[in-house]
């Protein structure tokens, strides 16, 4: 019992550094949440009045769950370059010379991003009210919403963590999580219905799990969700339900090999 509390106290630690640098860094707060609200911007002005969604309230409504999805499903861009700028200076090598859990520096990188989550996603929400959405199933469940978007960048940072012990610098870093989520993200309902897809690629977006992310959150922020050729399919019927399968999938595949990797490059 002793040994996990110390490793919880050695993950905080490393969690307060990572916060700390937004203080000193404020360079990276900004571009952190300049960038999405550029996206809500952009997509609410220039493609809001091409793409008919049925919504009530217009496509503003449809955009704005699939753009939190998208900036949350980045944040493995953050932590993999920020893991691979460590290791190129040297302080990976540092943190092994440390009397800390091996653990804690990954578990407190992933908490520390997470935590700028939590700001990016208040501006986003703030930015998207601005231009007009306005989501209708309650506070406790756009509360709800919210937090499943926490949950689930915490776990796409897992991945990152995974590629930025994997690769030899930054730039290597940034190109493989751009070619990871770049596809899944436009590859799916976030920013236009399935519908208008080829049939072969509407059964690959609509079980994506991007996908039933945002569908998720529509569900949860009271808006009705269109899918194509996999209506009635589990995903469709169920997008909550098989967010936190996909959730729980990442995380128990990606947490194991992330910290393998670590203990093995710690070596």
């Amino acid at each position: 019992m002793s040994q996990f509390s110390n490793s919880v106290s050695d993950a905080l630690i490393i969690t307060k550094r990572q916060i700390l640098q937004l203080t000193r860094v404020p360079e990276l707060l900004i571009f952190s949440t300049i960038q999405p609200v550029m996206f809500v911007l952009l997509f609410r002005y220039v493609f809001g009045g091409s793409i008919e969604t049925g919504q009530p309230g217009g496509y503003v409504q449809l955009l704005m769950p699939g753009i939190f999805v998208q900036t949350v499903a980045f944040t493995l861009a953050g932590t993999s370059v920020g893991l691979a700028s460590d290791m190129q200076k040297g302080l990976i090598d540092r943190f092994r010379s440390l009397p800390i859990s091996r653990s804690a520096v990954v578990f407190g990188r992933t908490l520390g991003d997470a935590a700028l989550n939590v700001l990016v996603l208040l501006v986003m929400g703030i930015a998207g009210y601005l231009v007009g959405w306005r989501p209708t199933s309650g506070i406790f469940m756009i509360f709800l919403g919210f937090l499943f978007l926490f949950v689930f960048g915490y776990a796409m940072s897992w991945i990152g963590v995974l590629i930025g012990l994997s690769v030899k610098e930054e730039r290597v870093a940034q190109n493989v999580t751009f070619i990871a989520v770049f596809p899944l993200t436009f590859l799916s309902n976030a920013f236009a219905p399935t519908t208008g897809m080829p049939r072969f690629l509407q059964y690959f977006a609509e079980w994506n799990p991007v996908s039933t992310m945002v569908a998720a959150c529509r569900q949860l922020f009271g808006l009705k969700n269109e899918f194509g050729a996999t209506a009635g399919s589990f995903p469709s019927e169920n997008p909550l339900e098989m967010s936190i399968i996909y959730i729980v999938l990442l995380m128990a595949v990606f947490i194991p090999l992330s910290i393998r990797k670590y203990n093995n490059t710690s070596k």
